[in-house]
C-alpha cells in the first residue's frame, strides 16, 4: 500500500476519535526519514492513547504493523513509525512547546481532504 493511502487510513483513525488539529505535512522531498508526518492532539492522556490505539488497529485491519512506537504509557507525545509515515500524537501542551510544523517549515503541508 502506498504511503498516500496509509496515511489517509491513520487521518480517519484521528478523525474517528475527535483528534485536535490533524496536520499532514509532506517531507518526501526535504528527508529521507519518511514521506509523510501525520500530526494530531489531543485534549488529554487517555483521548492521546484512545487515538494511538485506533491508528495501530485501522492500520492491523489493513495488515499494516508499525515498526516502533514509543512515548504510549505517558502519553504526552507518541510517537508510531510506519516506516514511510510517520505519526505524532501530543496533547496539545506538548505539541505547542514543540512546534514540528514550525521545525518542518520546509516541507508541504497537504490538504487532509486531497488524501
Amino acid at each position: 500500500m502506498d504511503s498516500k493511502k496509509v496515511a489517509k487510513i491513520i487521518v480517519d483513525a484521528l478523525d474517528d476519535k475527535k483528534a485536535i488539529n490533524i496536520k499532514v505535512i509532506d517531507i518526501s522531498k526535504i528527508s529521507i526519514l519518511a514521506d509523510y508526518f501525520v500530526i494530531a492532539g489531543g485534549n488529554n492522556d487517555n483521548q492521546v492513547k484512545a487515538l494511538a490505539d485506533n491508528v495501530e488497529e485501522e492500520l492491523y485491519k489493513n495488515q499494516i504493523e508499525p515498526k516502533q512506537i514509543e512515548g504510549y504509557d505517558n502519553a504526552n507525545w507518541v510517537l508510531m513509525d510506519y516506516r514511510d509515515v510517520i505519526v505524532h500524537i501530543f496533547n496539545e501542551d506538548e505539541r505547542l512547546f514543540f512546534d514540528l510544523e514550525r521545525v518542518w517549515s520546509d516541507a508541504t503541508e497537504v490538504n487532509v481532504e486531497d488524501l
